[in-house]
């Protein structure tokens, strides 16, 4: 006979939960798009049966022929009219303490976006999750790369064996089992169950009576109520991101506009968008189109982009930075494309504080970071920052440019090798080759040279410099064996030879040569600093930073 110990009960439907924003209002529809209460074939109605009260919406759209229909039409001579039925399904339920909407189907859709709580999902997954027993991680890289990653493992693994850093990633999406939790699937925790938590919903089986539903609800509320992460999870807390559409967003951005308007860079610097990142090492034209101006400049930096917005009308400052583009271009003839028109307002990133809270343009996109994080970050940054070195870096007087620098003042110090524009070439590393590093020091440091006036992007482009040389040499044998040779051909005399655990040193000089401390540095370039220490470590490699005075 089979073993039906551990079917799933009938009585539940996995299903996707949202908690939403309550004002008060008694009329549910207010959570409602508007335009799918007016739509024909769609209808809301109360609900009042057993504990449940709360309002229920559904519809069905056919939107007409699919669009691949054509395409067979094309190939075959022969008529195809099929058509796609999309359903809408969506039941809101009010409890003492909060309102969710249960979504089926396509039903998520018709919630009005900036009422879906954007913290719900995590915040209840990192409370109540199986340290041991998580499934797939989502998360993001908080650098000028803007890559995600997912991972999945079938039967479950320790989060800590998904390799999330402490620093710099944004967990969007966790699930895995948990117990502990008195859920109508679980039968009173005799099965654990298993749920997916992302920034917006929780995916989870629920109840399929009222009396059910309603348990089911309170059980999620206790959870919430917890008032930590299990240890754990903590660090998944630290950083957020904030619902795209929400009355705290549109805050942020009426006091983003402010800013725009004094004129001067403050808390908001350059950072490079996820799209523009590759090209952007090889451009050297930009051109800007902001407020019916168009400019095209050498060197892009917040400035440029600042400066045609801060003379608008105030409310009108950011969403013409928003309208405004940037293109880049591989020559200074502006002919050679290479990037699309990228909003303008993507290659920006600033830094606000609400109440004692901590919040960061990035992207596009607004994050909100917690103060520990925060004060953990400057902490470990300002231990980074405190590693003594053995390379000294001369002043960098005004108005030189960063290859007469290195070359007649860095490099013309005892000891110090120019590697500056010596690329090396392999089969891989065809095209310009790969330039090493800026300069060689006495005792084989890989010195990487920047000039930072203002935001993230310079800091980025080195940091990314210093993770892609370690790398190379580490896992690159015939590039680390044309390094050496192109040593031998141009220092003969220097001992180094052995890079299997190198010293990376960033030598940065900042606006008007002040030191660099977690205060000169935006905060994410903090927690990139630290990201590309995390990674260079595993590498085996030494990382130090070397302020340059003017």
């Amino acid at each position: 006979m089979a073993d039906h110990k551990n079917k799933k009960p009938p009585t539940t439907r996995r299903t996707s939960l949202y908690r939403l924003t309550d004002d008060g209002d008694p009329d549910l529809r207010s959570l409602i798009r508007p335009r799918y209460l007016d739509q024909e074939g769609f209808q809301a109605r109360p609900v009042h049966q057993g504990p449940l009260r709360g309002l229920l919406v559904t519809g069905t759209t056919a939107p007409g022929p699919a669009d691949w229909c054509q395409a067979l039409a094309d190939l075959t001579g022969l008529a195809v009219n099929e058509e796609n039925h999309t359903a809408f399904g969506l039941l809101i339920v009010r409890t003492e303490k909060h309102v969710y909407a249960l979504g089926h189907g396509m039903g998520h859709l018709m919630i009005e976006p900036a009422r879906i709580d954007p913290g719900f999902g995590i915040h209840f997954a990192v409370r109540c999750l199986e340290k041991d027993r998580v499934t797939k991680v989502r998360r993001q890289i908080m650098d000028a790369r803007g890559r995600s990653d997912e991972n999945s493992v079938t039967s479950g693994e320790h989060i800590r064996g998904f390799g999330i850093e402490e620093f710099g990633e944004i967990v969007s999406h966790i699930a895995g089992k948990v117990r502990g939790i008195s859920l109508t699937y679980t039968g009173g925790d005799a099965t654990g169950a298993h749920i997916t938590g992302n920034d917006r919903s929780v995916k989870l089986h629920l109840g399929r009576t009222p009396e059910d539903l309603m348990n089911d609800l309170l059980a999620v509320e206790e959870v919430c109520e917890r008032d930590d992460p299990l240890p754990e999870f903590d660090f998944i807390t630290q950083v957020r991101p904030l619902e795209s559409v929400s009355d705290l967003v549109r805050h942020l951005d009426a006091r983003l506009d402010e800013m725009l308007g004094v004129g001067g860079p403050g808390r908001i610097g350059l950072a490079v968008p996820s799209e523009c990142r590759e090209g952007f090492d090889s451009a050297e034209t930009f051109r800007v189109r902001i407020a019916r101006h168009t400019r095209t400049i050498s060197e892009l930096d917040a400035q440029a982009l600042l400066g045609p917005v801060a003379s608008c009308a105030p409310g009108e400052r950011l969403e013409t930075l928003r309208k405004g583009k940037v293109q880049m271009f591989a020559g200074s003839d502006a002919e050679e494309v290479i990037s699309g028109n990228v909003s303008a307002g993507r290659w920006l990133t600033a830094e606000l504080t609400e109440d004692g809270v901590h919040y960061f343009l990035w992207q596009g996109k607004w994050y909100e970071v917690g103060a520990e994080y925060l004060a953990t970050v400057k902490r470990r940054v300002t231990e980074l920052l405190a590693r003594p070195s053995r390379v000294t870096l001369p002043p960098w007087p005004k108005g030189e440019d960063e290859g007469p620098y290195n070359k007649k003042r860095a490099a013309a110090q005892a000891g110090y090798v120019l590697l500056d524009k010596k690329n090396v070439h392999t089969a891989r590393l065809n095209g310009g080759g790969w330039e090493v590093c800026d300069l060689l020091g006495p005792d084989g440091q890989l010195i990487h040279i920047k000039k930072a006036p203002s935001g993230t992007a310079p800091l980025n482009h080195l940091f990314a410099q210093a993770r892609m040389c370690v790398e190379t040499l580490e896992y690159d044998t015939e590039a680390r064996r044309k390094f050496i040779e192109k040593l031998d051909e141009i220092a003969p005399a220097h001992p180094a030879r052995d890079f299997r655990e190198p010293t990376v040193v960033l030598g940065i000089l900042l606006k008007d040569g002040e030191p660099v401390t977690p205060d000169s540095l935006f905060s994410f370039a903090q927690i990139s600093l630290l990201h590309t220490d995390n990674v260079l470590k595993g590498l085996g490699a030494r990382l130090e930073v070397v302020s340059i005075g003017r």
